[in-house]
């Protein structure tokens, strides 16, 4: 069976790659040194699906698989590559290969792949922690597969009050169709509140409405050299 393949080696700069900061500056670049591109801590919290939904995660790096972009986009992210190219938004099975390193302070927490995808206005993410991508101080390339079997992946699902935008659908849907982006994130992060709240911290928003402990969150730092995704024809 032949295969199309994305790869990005960022030596002709980020590709569409960039780094979402929080919901106030949602966009911002990566660090793009030595023909890799950089992400480091501190990453926001990602309170938008605190339970009910998964749990707390840190945005590392992203791409967004689906144009058209804003002119901010384009100028925090470059020339999207995957775009460009026609590469389509069926992810079934495809296998992903990267050239990363890094150091980190993981606290619980591991690096795994989210995608999301759009259906009817509303966005849904699903986790890939069944197959977790170890980081170590040395360049290293490990491969996923995005297999359409729901027992490796965790869905993102909805705090209390995002249910609008944000919400569960089944997996083979979304992978089959990944038309909002692909990220590279820290979970589960534990939250911590720094002192007494008022109220339940996760209906409450976790590092806004009260500070956090940092010492008790994922540190660091991750570099990707190359992406390559491979998609069955």
């Amino acid at each position: 069976m032949s295969e199309r393949v994305y790869r990005e080696t960022f030596d002709q700069g980020p590709g569409g790659w960039l780094r979402t900061m929080d919901n106030v500056q949602p966009l911002a670049p990566l660090v793009l040194r030595n023909g890799a591109i950089w992400s480091y801590s501190p990453w926001w919290v990602d309170y938008n699906h605190a339970p009910p939904g998964a749990g707390y995660i840190q945005l590392l790096m992203c791409l967004n698989t689906k144009g058209p972009f804003t002119e901010r986009v384009h100028d925090v992210g470059g020339v999207n590559r995957f775009v460009q190219g026609g590469f389509g938004t069926d992810f079934t099975n495809a296998r992903m290969a990267l050239r990363i390193k890094g150091e980190l302070e993981l606290r619980g927490a591991r690096v795994v792949l989210l995608i999301q995808g759009s259906v009817d206005g509303k966005i849904s993410g699903w986790l890939l922690t069944g197959q977790p991508i170890t980081v170590t101080s040395d360049w290293s390339e490990p491969t996923i597969t995005l297999v359409p079997d729901a027992v490796q992946w965790t869905p993102l699902g909805s705090r209390h009050d995002r249910t609008d935008m944000y919400g569960v659908i089944d997996l083979k849907k979304i992978l089959g169709n990944v038309n909002v982006n692909l990220y590279l994130v820290m979970f589960p992060v534990t939250v911590v509140p720094m002192g007494p709240i008022d109220g339940d911290p996760h209906v409450l928003r976790a590092g806004r409405d009260y500070p956090l402990w940092q010492s008790k969150i994922p540190e660091g730092y991750v570099g990707v050299d190359t992406v390559q995704i491979a998609f069955p024809q």
